[in-house]
């Protein structure tokens, strides 16, 4: 039996596998550069204010801003890493079946939510820590410290999604 555009069911499915791979893929990216958008745009708005009145505090502010920035980096990486187990970047992509295209899927979705939530949760605790840089300079660094400690978190999400792509 044919579709109205001239595909068959055994046609949908044979690439419905390959769809569900390449979507998972693209949600590790997308929602961890979300994710990363949203922290970064977060600490870029509390560190404006900050500079406005006391510029020289520039590279401390930016160092803060960068922090939640990795995990869109994270998620390009898995993408990446994705794209590279299903043969895209050797020749063309090979055609999976749905259990298979459902393994990749659920394989990048640690690295999907958790890239999202821990590059928007370390974001609000890096702008958190521009309100202590403002009032306390000499002790920005432990602002640092408890953005990284957010950090740890979506290194365990690259980590289960890298070790999970590895198994496939």
């Amino acid at each position: 039996m044919t579709t109205a555009i001239g595909l068959t069911f055994a046609d949908i499915f044979s690439t419905l596998g390959t769809g569900m791979a390449l979507l998972g893929a693209s949600m590790a990216v997308v929602m961890s550069c979300i994710g990363s958008a949203r922290g970064t745009g977060l600490v870029g708005e509390a560190g404006a204010g900050l500079l406005s009145e006391k510029p020289e505090l520039f590279s401390k502010v930016l160092i803060l801003q960068v922090i939640p920035g990795t995990q869109g980096l994270y998620g390009l990486v898995i993408w990446f890493f994705a794209m590279m187990q299903l043969g895209a970047f050797s020749g063309g992509i090979q055609a999976l079946t749905i259990a298979e295209g459902m393994a990749y899927f659920f394989s990048c979705m640690p690295m999907a939510f958790g890239g999202l939530l821990s590059a928007f949760f370390q974001g609000r605790v890096a702008a958190a820590s521009v309100g202590l840089l403002a009032k306390r300079p000499d002790d920005w660094s432990k602002g640092m410290i408890m953005c990284i400690i957010v950090e740890f978190y979506a290194i365990l999400s690259l980590l289960a999604s890298f070790l999970s792509l590895t198994s496939l």
